[in-house]
């Protein structure tokens, strides 16, 4: 038998365009490879596979074809005489001239979110209202809903380290009986080391279905949280620290612990005037385009100066400042 394109959309073997069109669209949105960034590879099988049967089946010659000669005689392969049925049928013969050739799947999820029901599949008489609403709306293109952008708020670890984050949403979907239903998902999205905020993160048409509509995007745009120690600017971090006048004449170690959780130990040696800089090199934010690669840890310095001396520290400070 090879491929079963009935069980793979979960129909059976009198399902009409309606009904494979609406198994179509669940499965094709529950395995679509951007809803499985985490195991993309096993989606992207999955969806390819629901596509190919879906292609097959809503089709009439191919359907007839694969009916009777299974995926032998659909994709030219010498067909066992077990396959043949009775002499009488009308798909006796392959036809020398057909040649099946599976088609790109985001191709056909396009084509099925926006065309309507295949008129060789609809009922000749008594429509339902949904159906001629369906066929009625054919000569116009639906139109796609609004994009729907969301903030997804990261710590500055989160941003530094990389992460996953698993969302669920709820939506209104259509089930096998033309109802639009609630229904909740897991959006998962992983987050790479060096993502600035802005960043957007898009779950095409994983908005709500209904009639006549292409679901929107769903689009999630990465925040930044504020942090206690450090601020970002691009690639580099930045730390403000305040040290006395004593540490800025004579020296002393500047002590951080690191978004990955290191300790640093920075020494200051030289005389630090106020506004001073001091640029550590590497110790920055990831890049994201550069596997590897970071930007700088800036420190910036404030001087405390005291309020109050007594003479004798004043008598002091110039004895060993003055020439």
């Amino acid at each position: 038998m090879g491929v079963d394109y009935y069980n793979i959309l979960k129909v059976n073997r009198n399902a009409t365009g309606d009904d494979l069109r609406k198994a179509y669209r669940r499965l094709a949105m529950l395995w679509h490879p951007d809803k499985h960034r985490g195991d993309k590879q096993i989606a992207e099988a999955k969806f390819k596979e629901i596509s190919e049967a879906y292609d097959v089946l809503s089709n009439r010659q191919r359907r007839e074809i694969y009916d009777e000669y299974g995926e032998e005689g659909l994709k030219g392969m010498p067909v066992s005489s077990s396959r043949r049925t009775t002499p009488c049928s009308t798909a006796s013969k392959v036809p020398t001239n057909f040649q099946f050739n599976p088609r790109n799947a985001e191709d056909i999820f396009a084509e099925a979110f926006q065309n309507d029901f295949d008129s060789e599949y609809m009922p000749r008489s008594n429509p339902t209202r949904e159906q001629t609403d369906s066929s009625q709306g054919s000569h116009n293109h639906p139109q796609k809903a609004p994009t729907i952008e969301r903030k997804l708020a990261c710590t500055l670890e989160e941003l530094y380290k990389g992460t996953t984050r698993k969302l669920k949403i709820s939506r209104n979907v259509r089930n096998s009986n033309g109802q639009y239903v609630p229904q909740s998902e897991i959006l998962v999205i992983d987050i790479k080391p060096g993502w600035k905020k802005g960043t957007k993160i898009t779950f095409p048409r994983m908005g709500n279905e209904e009639a006549n509509v292409i679901p929107a995007d769903i689009v999630f745009v990465l925040d930044e949280k504020p942090h206690d120690v450090y601020s970002r600017s691009s690639n580099d971090l930045i730390v403000r620290r305040k040290i006395s006048l004593g540490e800025a004449l004579g020296g002393t170690t500047v002590r951080l612990q690191t978004l990955d959780g290191r300790d640093l130990a920075i020494p200051l040696t030289c005389v630090v005037s106020p506004g001073h800089e001091l640029l550590i090199a590497k110790e920055g934010m990831p890049i994201a385009r550069e596997p590897g690669s970071k930007g700088d840890l800036k420190i910036k310095f404030d001087v405390i100066f005291p309020s109050s001396l007594t003479e004798e520290q004043r008598a002091s400070i110039r004895n060993v400042l003055c020439c």
